[in-house]
């Protein structure tokens, strides 16, 4: 098998049949073996019956079912498990990703490159949507401590070398952008169209955003506990200058009855720093406990 194409697929009953009839015309423009893999997301819709459809339809579809919602970057691995090609796209179903843009990032990786990643030089989001994104990438890259480019998600071509180092990486928070970063070679970028939504809307709101944040900053950086001892240290020595402070200001006679309200910041503020110190300590641990129960990242309920 020369080419593989991975699409998670969620909410994508009625955009499946496009999908699969635009991958094949540039597809088929690469290779005449390659291969479709489908991974459902457990979608609320029909889009596994019309997996299954096209697959019988279509040889080179092979379809996953998993058998609840994991999320995309899991559906995602479970594809990259499957996939047998030399090269590898990744691409969402929503046609956002256009199909017509595989064989220019095929051409581009014939140029030296494992790893060409699609940049979306003019997003067709909603304002919401930009503005979400551009925060969650803007606090990630702060974060994580590494560049983070909001233009840049999944779609992207990938040699096999590099989908089978990550394959190897099973650790049980998943998110294929900093996976690829990660493993490194050699990698380089395409500006590519991106088009707009033909059908429904993005599964991610706010809160999936933030908690994709949360669990990316968990899993890739322990930046949060590096603030939290800088932080430790600014209040430490705000609290040692503020002590000498009173104590001169008590020789000088200004204070007579200790101030009630310096006492109550005082606990507050010690108080507040503790909890935040705790909580983030029990973020970590909590996510140690996940990933040594050594559960599978997938489970798949049928194929195709």
């Amino acid at each position: 098998m020369y080419l593989s194409i991975v699409s998670p697929v969620y909410r994508a009953e009625k955009i499946l049949a496009e999908l699969v009839a635009r991958i094949q015309v540039a597809a088929s423009q690469i290779a005449p073996d390659f291969e479709l893999i489908l991974v459902e997301d457990h979608s609320p819709d029909a889009s596994w019956s019309e997996i299954e459809r096209l697959a019988a339809l279509y040889p080179f579809i092979k379809g996953i079912k998993l058998s609840r919602n994991f999320g995309q970057h899991y559906a995602i691995t479970a594809g990259l498990d499957m996939a047998q090609g030399e090269w590898v796209v990744v691409m969402d179903c929503d046609l956002q990703d256009r199909p017509e843009e595989i064989p220019a990032l095929y051409q581009k990786a014939q140029e030296g490159h494992d790893v060409v990643l699609a940049r979306r030089t003019f997003r067709q989001d909603s304002f919401f949507k930009k503005l979400s994104s551009k925060v969650f990438y803007r606090t990630l890259a702060y974060l994580t401590g590494s560049h983070q480019d909001e233009s840049i998600a999944n779609f992207g071509i990938y040699h096999q070398k590099v989908i089978s180092e990550i394959r190897g990486m099973r650790e049980s928070i998943r998110y294929f952008p900093t996976m690829v970063k990660w493993v490194g070679f050699r990698q380089t970028t395409m500006e590519v169209v991106h088009a707009a939504r033909t059908e429904g809307g993005s599964s991610y709101n706010f809160r999936k955003l933030f908690n994709l944040a949360l669990d990316i900053m968990l899993a890739y950086s322990d930046k949060p506990l590096r603030l939290t001892v800088k932080l430790g240290v600014i209040v430490a020595v705000s609290g040692f200058g503020f002590a000498i402070y009173t104590i001169v200001r008590y020789f000088l006679g200004d204070i007579i009855v200790p101030g009630y309200a310096s006492l109550i910041i005082s606990l507050w503020v010690l108080t507040g720093f503790v909890l935040s110190t705790l909580g983030m300590v029990g973020l970590y641990v909590g996510k140690t406990f996940e990933g040594v129960k050594q559960r599978p990242i997938y489970i798949v309920e049928k194929r195709v």
